[in-house]
């Protein structure tokens, strides 16, 4: 049976409106309206004709009904730069992508999340905490990205035709979600990854609504930059008024980017303003704003990788994608960047 929610969904990840759909496909924005709304259903010839513009099979409009996230459940990183279209397609995506994860928790054990809420403390402190639970020291993190899903986060990339989110996340039935731009420079994915849990342990409780606004995206960096480089492990490197060279040498260790190793000096006091500043504009001269001249390997998912290569789970993006009734580069367009996409 028709689901109309489901032709809903499937237009919004494509970041088409009505009018467009019907551009596309010759059927009138008034009947798609009468679809979407379940005033009467399409007959198969339509619904044939949609899949193939939407890049689904006809068998998706008949699964379960199920809705795209609320935007006010989701801590976006640039909501403000970005247009209606583009988050509720990112919305759908990720919509989609639960369905995914729904998949690979049927056919695998994954670790329980122990991501605690510490709503009531600074960022600062509050990564601290995540250091002493986590048992992190104060050395720098190997992989952010195996260490979020060791505490049962569930990783993801952002579908390309969504990029321009850069990052978001939230929960669904108490299950913790990052998505991670995956274009980036991995020094920057690594604290996409930090900053988007700050969004998870500051400002949520497990279901309710996100807060938004500079405020909230001011404390989650903040909290990146305090739980990627530990007070007391910078200030023990002896900083202060450091040379462009040793702040290089300083965020190849701490493996963060040149600019946000800077900022962490100047957090720390360990910079003047007119050093760092100073120090700002030299790097952005070399490169360093927009690239990592000689900077990491962007981390992938360990997690996805066994799910994915698995030799008890033959062809998993196959299996994945005929359970979702969507091609299998539907699939990887939610995994790109994380795992080799050639499973």
């Amino acid at each position: 049976m028709f689901v109309p929610e489901r032709l809903r969904l499937a237009r919004q990840r494509r970041g088409l409106t009505l009018t467009k759909l019907s551009e596309i496909s010759g059927i009138s924005t008034r009947t798609l309206s009468s679809y979407e709304n379940d005033e009467y259903h399409p007959p198969q010839e339509s619904l044939d004709a949609l899949a193939g513009h939407l890049s689904v099979l006809p068998e998706f409009f008949q699964r379960e009904s199920i809705d795209v996230l609320p935007p006010e459940t989701v801590s976006f990183r640039k909501l403000s730069k970005t247009t209606a279209a583009k988050r509720d397609a990112a919305l759908a995506a990720a919509t989609i992508t639960l369905e995914f994860a729904d998949w690979i928790h049927s056919k695998f054990v994954l670790p329980n999340p122990t991501v605690p809420t510490l709503d009531k403390l600074d960022p600062e402190t509050a990564a601290d905490v995540i250091r002493t639970r986590w048992g992190l020291g104060v050395k720098p993190i190997s992989n952010m990205v195996h260490l979020l899903e060791a505490h049962g986060v569930r990783v993801f990339n952002i579908a390309a035709e969504c990029r321009e989110i850069d990052a978001f996340s939230f929960y669904r039935d108490e299950v913790p979600y990052i998505f991670l731009s995956t274009d980036k420079t991995g020094e920057r994915q690594r604290f996409d990854a930090a900053h988007e849990l700050g969004h998870l342990v500051l400002h949520s409780d497990g279901g309710q609504d996100r807060p938004q606004g500079r405020a909230k995206e001011a404390e989650a960096n903040r909290f990146a930059a305090a739980l990627l480089m530990p007070a007391d492990g910078v200030l023990s490197q002896s900083m202060r008024n450091a040379t462009l060279d040793r702040i290089l040498a300083a965020r190849s260790y701490w493996r963060v980017s040149a600019m946000a190793m800077t900022h962490r000096l100047r957090e720390l006091e360990l910079l003047t303003e007119w050093m760092y500043r100073s120090t700002c504009v030299t790097l952005s001269e070399m490169g360093y704003r927009k690239a990592e001249p000689g900077g990491i390997v962007p981390e992938t998912s360990q997690v996805l990788r066994k799910v994915l290569f698995n030799t008890e789970v033959k062809s998993a993006t196959r299996q994945a994608s005929d359970y979702l009734q969507v091609p299998p580069s539907e699939i990887r367009s939610h995994i790109a960047g994380l795992v080799p996409t050639a499973a």
